[in-house]
């Protein structure tokens, strides 16, 4: 057989092992954008007795809405998508491409792990892919997208990226849902094992689509929202100056959301997890920005899932070159003593860490700052550039009923009385005005203004 001839055959080999995930990939990107690198990685499995077809790994560069991506998609049609040795040594070459072209990376990933049969050297493969892809946060941004059952070492792809988007019945488990009910009788239930329901506890799922149509719309807005794709500044058309006279009658995430981030500039990520906390990037005046809000009727008590997320979300941020704005509702501690004697205590010192980076950081307390709550996301101490407060807003070293408890202990006083007393003599926002606390107090339905000039200040 001539060497065209082989060439041919091999890339026919090549292109039915791999139909299904390459369709994949041309849904993601620009039609006809895709340069595939290391087509032709081969290697004898001898558990298997056959060659993997390009490793089980599809790799190349391509566009997407024209901004130059590295596509690194595991094929499930060979070896189950399983890793081999090869395959990660290519995936670490694509990665390394990225890193020199600063394009950020799209992960396709359907895996059962890593093939039988190869031992150790595997383990050291998949070592090399995570450590590159450590290597690359807050350099590249990276995109994780679960096609089906992504399990074993594989799954340690999914945690490592910046963004994950689950897709309908995919799973994400380091264990099979098998192994997990053989040890533990549990039911195998991938759903609840690995599903998208389960990143209500462990925080994998930026988002659940329902398409990879979806997921392109998506990595296309947040590359349109990061600096470094879509540079600190944009005209997105939006009224400088536009107010939100709702805020003065009721503020809520959603609203707060409307009133502040320009129309059509706004992504929230990781809604599942933590709910109580909102994380959201966008535009403000056209400046690239991120925001923290506590939504809650009567205030946010901390635990550690709620600064856990605050922490991961904040370190994304100075990774991103994102001034953060984090609007308090904010309680202390939950007042029991199962939470007051968890982890939160050390997730908080963690969160103190992260306070300190060098981004730019404005607070607003639009509902309450009480306790550790001021302490931790309204004072200045932890590098905060501006903090200001609604008029409304409640400020003080307990809330309103276990301060005035505490003043009326002993007396006849009633204690509906007394706390409308406390919240308006010792809970005042001006108070910490006049300490020089607060930089300003300002009528809600502005904030908008406020932040927007804070944020020229500061880029």
């Amino acid at each position: 057989m001539d060497k065209i001839s082989l060439l041919q055959s091999r890339r026919n080999a090549l292109l039915q092992a791999g139909e299904a995930v390459r369709k994949s990939v041309s849904t993601l990107i620009d039609a006809d954008s895709f340069v595939e690198t290391d087509s032709f990685s081969f290697s004898g499995n001898e558990f298997y007795g056959e060659n993997a077809e390009g490793e089980g790994v599809v790799t190349g560069l391509a566009t997407l809405e024209d901004t130059p991506v590295a596509i690194v998609a595991l094929n499930s049609a060979v070896l189950s998508g399983g890793l081999t040795l090869a395959g990660c040594k290519k995936i670490v070459k694509c990665l390394e491409k990225a890193e020199n072209a600063s394009a950020p990376v799209v992960y396709l990933l359907s895996s059962q792990g890593v093939v039988a049969g190869e031992g150790v050297n595997v383990l050291e493969g998949v070592a090399e892919v995570v450590a590159k892809m450590d290597e690359l946060k807050g350099y590249v941004p990276q995109f994780a997208v679960v096609l089906g059952d992504v399990l074993g070492s594989a799954s340690l792809f999914v945690a490592e990226a910046d963004y994950a988007y689950y897709l309908k019945d995919s799973c994400v488990s380091y264990a099979s849902p098998l192994v997990i009910a053989a040890k533990s009788n549990l039911s195998a239930d991938k759903a609840k094992i690995g599903g998208a329901v389960a990143t209500e506890y462990n925080n994998l799922a930026t988002f659940t689509v329902e398409s990879l149509e979806e997921v392109k719309d998506s990595i296309a807005n947040i590359l349109n929202v990061l600096p470094a794709y879509g540079g600190e500044l944009l005209e997105t058309g939006d009224d400088l100056n536009r107010a939100f006279p709702a805020l003065n009658e009721k503020a809520c995430a959603k609203c707060l959301q409307e009133a502040v981030f320009d129309k059509d500039y706004c992504i929230e990520l990781g809604k599942g997890y933590a709910p109580e906390v909102v994380t959201a990037i966008g535009r403000i005046g056209g400046y690239s920005a991120a925001a923290i809000i506590f939504n809650g009727e009567n205030g946010v008590a901390l635990t550690k899932e709620n600064v856990y997320k605050v922490k991961e979300f904040l370190y994304y941020c100075d990774d991103n070159d994102l001034p953060v704005i984090t609007f308090v509702n904010t309680l202390g501690i939950e007042e029991n003593t199962k939470v007051s004697n968890s982890t939160v205590l050390k997730e908080i010192t963690n969160l103190v860490n992260a306070l300190k980076t060098e981004m730019p950081r404005i607070n607003v307390v639009y509902g309450k700052a009480i306790g550790l709550g001021y302490t931790l996301f309204a004072s200045k101490a932890f590098g905060a550039d501006y903090t200001y407060a609604f008029a409304n807003a409640e400020i003080g070293l307990f809330n309103s009923e276990v301060g005035a408890r505490l003043e009326i202990a002993g007396s006849e006083e009633k204690i509906d009385a007394a706390m409308e007393r406390y919240t308006e003599e010792t809970m005042d926002a001006f108070n910490a005005a006049r300490n020089g606390y607060i930089d300003n107090v300002i009528e809600p339905q502005f904030v908008r203004q406020y932040l927007i000039a804070a944020i020229q200040t500061l880029i």
